[in-house]
């Protein structure tokens, strides 16, 4: 007989009295039922409540409702995200997740929610799980790897290998723990590689700090797997927010670090040393006979820095930061104002513009040309806190550089000279072999002539370089540059102004912003190399023509039949819609071919300003020009019709992304489109002969050998880290992908000639295949160690643009093999390409031996 009084069981009872309890049931039905109703009137709050309701209520629903539960729960979260309300967005995830705590595609939401929000190192976290729970889960890989690329970059891969750079830091440290240097911290510890280096020296204490949660639990795996995690303390702050003994005993002897970046002070190395002399370091040494020894006195390595420069030509450089053609796609440019990318080289601070750009000038496309001898733009000494807290205020040098080569000055180029101790140094040289990019400070164009002197400003304000070019001094004149930005004697591509553009381009400043006065407008670099792609505009200039010309003529025959109707002034204009990502001239190019009613994707104001002008310039009239997302209420609505009656002649996508990658989501873009619902595919928002631009994508390829690309990677084991045991920990953030390569440029070795990979068909969805096995025979013997690829873009059957062309603004892409495959000449290679969400992954067979998937 049962205890009357025992506590029931948490087993099948309470489960048992929830089926025969009719009021539950009745609400969990009634919820389930509502939950469906508002689905069907997209009320998805609502929903996600009931749903919520019904899965706490009856859990032994989950299978039945996941996919609905998961549908709601997205379409909420979307709505939240739209009109800012993020804490309500992730309260829902939690709550989903308390439901589902192993739903991998949850997890991957919510990783997704979390990356555009900035909170890399969590969405990293949930996309780490989903995978966890489903290895072979796309997205979620897909989306580690772009996280991967944010949370350790891709120089961290690089500086590990640099064997060179890590034996100099090491040298320099033995030496100073040696010398009494007993107690350490370690700046930015990265990987920990400095603070090991330290240790093993036979440092007494090391402390380490690190900012990056990611890299912070990288070093302590790093820590532990070299046994040193009792000997490092290492913490997870900046090293402002540090304080003695709160987080540290006492002062410490000595301060490794490498918080410098291509411009040397971009990384807060000031702030940071001048904050541990004053709260972290022992006091300096007062000079060389001081009497009481290393142990009670403080120093940095680095000790300090050389910075050099010196002008250069490079019309990679120019591309990428001002207009270099008078006409795009037939439009003239006069009216367009001040074009400009965000790196100025002002004297002044502006959030809004940085200061300098990085290039690695050994491998940009065209080479560079010196025209003037190397330059000291500045030295820093890191052991003198008063040298360090006054270099904001140092006074502005002013130096005069020699001409020594004939050439248009594209750029000032900067590299320093890092001191570890008066023995061991590191270059950052653009013709030393090392990790580091040089610092690119675009300057005004002018042609420079031997004899010439380039007089160059050099000030540290707010604790950043910052080089210009103030003037020429030529035949004992001055020609100061602030003076001469629109009339360059030397250079043909300014032109006489144009009355009739100066009025129009007058007039739209008065419809926009009466106080105006000049007309500028910032565009990213990627933006300024496309305005300057004449192949391209020129290719979408003809395609566009010959498409209008095909409709007109269509539009005239059925008028011919059927008789003249009612006015065709404004019911008969072609409807084009260009969706490019950012800036894009192409609406406007549409336009100018008459007939034509465009519009545009561009956003910023600033930049539609533009396109009035350039508008009004060419007597395009105003309404047949318009931004289409001012209409919209939700930019995910954007292919949609551009009325009830009418349909699109053209709609323009923008299909690779400036890396080299195939844009996310293009193919879904490319057969679905919106339209109440969803439907098959552009061809319901075309009208019979209209074309979606391009038609086709082709992907080409080519096996190479590039120790490079290994390098810039992944780890190679651990000889280049001092035999400390760090790839394994640090090779999990690689990426099989790399991306933004210059293959023009890239040191490799051909093993193939160029194969077609894959056709992507984007006005019929039909003829697509997400898989498709190509052989590749190697012309030549080696290591198979990368795949580059890019994409011949065909706007119609016999128009089209490549991305590896010499003036393409698109960079290039490749697969890297962490596996070389070795071939010889002759041998027939098998690659096998998936598609999957406009995603493209490569694996590989030789001789019908698989290998791994490299992607």
């Amino acid at each position: 007989m049962p205890n009357p009084n025992a506590k029931p069981k948490h087993c099948r009872r309470p489960r048992r009295r929830h089926r025969g309890d009719p009021a539950r049931n009745e609400l969990v039905a009634s919820s389930l039922e509502s939950a469906q109703q508002c689905l069907f009137t997209q009320d998805y709050g609502t929903a996600f409540v009931h749903y919520l309701l019904v899965l706490n209520l009856a859990p032994m629903f989950k299978d039945f409702a996941r996919e609905s539960f998961r549908f709601t729960l997205f379409k909420w979260a979307e709505e939240l995200e739209s009109v800012g309300r993020l804490q309500e967005l992730f309260d829902c995830y939690e709550q989903a997740l308390e439901l589902f705590p192993a739903d991998e595609v949850i997890l991957n939401s919510m990783g997704e929610h979390l990356f555009r929000m900035g909170f890399r190192d969590e969405a990293a976290g949930h996309f780490h799980k989903a995978l966890k729970i489903k290895p072979d889960y796309a997205e979620a890989r897909e989306n580690f790897y772009r996280v991967a690329n944010w949370l350790v970059e891709r120089w961290h891969f690089l500086m590990l290998n640099d064997h060179r750079r890590n034996l100099k830091y090491q040298q320099a440290i033995q030496k100073a723990v040696k010398s009494g240097c007993t107690t350490v911290l370690d700046i930015g510890t990265g990987t920990g590689i400095l603070g090991m280096c330290a240790k093993k020296a036979g440092a007494a204490e090391v402390y380490a700090c690190e900012l990056s949660k990611t890299m912070y639990e990288l070093a302590c795996e790093v820590l532990n797997a070299n046994g040193m995690q009792s000997d490092i303390k290492i913490l997870h702050m900046k090293s402002l927010e540090m304080e003695v003994p709160k987080d540290i005993p006492y002062r410490v002897s000595l301060v490794v670090t490498e918080t410098v970046d291509a411009g040397l002070f971009g990384e807060g190395i000031i702030e940071s040393l001048i904050h541990a002399w004053h709260h972290l370091l022992l006091p300096p040494q007062r000079d060389e006979k001081d009497s009481e020894g290393q142990s009670s006195t403080g120093r940095v390595i680095p000790a300090g820095a050389t910075v050099f420069g010196m002008a250069v030509k490079c019309p990679e450089i120019r591309r990428h930061h001002r207009l270099c053609v008078t006409e795009v796609g037939g439009l003239s440019m006069a009216a367009a104002g001040e074009l400009h990318s965000p790196v100025s080289c002002s004297s002044e601070s502006n959030e809004s513009v940085e200061p300098y750009t990085t290039e690695r000038l050994s491998r940009l496309p065209g080479g560079y040309t010196a025209l003037t001898e190397p330059f000291t733009a500045l030295n820093i000494d890191f052991n003198n806190v008063q040298e360090l807290e006054g270099l904001s205020s140092r006074e502005v040098q002013e130096i005069r550089l020699p001409v020594t080569q004939e050439g248009e000055l594209d750029a000032l180029a900067v590299w320093f000279q890092l001191h570890l101790d008066e023995e061991n140094t590191l270059s950052t040289g653009p013709q030393e072999d090392t990790c580091w990019e040089q610092a690119i400070y675009p300057v005004h164009s002018f042609i420079l002539k031997p004899q010439d002197e380039l007089v160059v400003e050099v000030s540290c304000r707010d604790a950043y370089l910052r080089l210009r070019s103030l003037a020429v001094l030529r035949d004992g004149h001055e020609i100061p540059f602030e003076k001469r930005e629109d009339e360059d004697p030397h250079d043909s591509r300014n032109p006489a102004p144009n009355p009739e553009a100066e009025l129009c381009s007058a007039l739209a400043c008065l419809q926009t912003d009466q106080s105006q006065t000049t007309h500028f407008c910032v565009l990213e670099c990627s933006e300024m190399a496309l305005l300057n792609n004449q192949d391209y505009h020129l290719s979408f200039s003809r395609a566009i023509a010959k498409l209008v010309s095909q409709l007109n003529i269509k539009c005239q025959n059925q008028e011919r039949e059927c008789g003249p109707g009612a006015d065709a002034d404004v019911s008969n204009l072609l409807y084009m819609l260009d969706v490019s990502e950012g800036f894009s001239l192409l609406s406007l190019i549409a336009a100018s071919k008459g007939h034509v009613k465009a519009f545009s994707s561009v956003e910023k104001s600033k930049q539609q300003e533009v396109l009035k002008r350039l508008a009004c310039a060419r007597n395009i009239p105003e309404q047949h020009l318009e931004f289409w997302l001012n209409n919209l209420e939700d930019e995910q609505g954007m292919l949609k019709r551009p009325s009830r009656e009418k349909l699109w002649s053209a709609i323009i996508l923008d299909c690779v992304e400036t890396c080299g990658l195939i844009r996310q989501k293009l193919m879904e873009k490319a057969s679905l489109a919106r339209y109440g619902l969803f439907v098959p595919d552009y061809r319901c928002l075309l009208e019979d002969g209209g074309r979606i631009f391009p038609e086709k994508i082709v992907v080409q390829g080519c096996l190479v050998e590039s120790d490079t690309l290994l390098l810039e990677s992944a780890v190679q084991g651990s000889e280049p880290t001092l035999g400390f045991n760090i790839a394994p920990f640090i090779n999990q953030f690689t990426v099989p992908v790399h991306v933004f390569l210059d293959f023009s440029t890239l040191e490799c070795k051909h093993l193939s000639d160029s194969v077609e990979l894959f056709v992507l068909d984007l006005m019929n969805s039909n003829a697509n295949y997400t898989n498709r096995d190509v052989k590749v025979q190697a012309t030549s013997a080696g290591r198979i160690t990368a795949i580059p690829f890019w994409y011949h873009i065909y706007l119609d059957q016999e128009i089209s643009v490549s991305t590896f062309s010499p003036n393409s603004h698109w960079k290039q892409a490749a697969v890297v093999l962490q596996q070389p495959l070795m071939v010889q000449a002759g041998d027939w290679v098998c690659l096998a390409v998936r598609l999957h969400k406009s995603t493209i992954s490569v694996s590989k067979t030789i001789c019908d031996i698989k290998s791994d998937v490299v992607r």
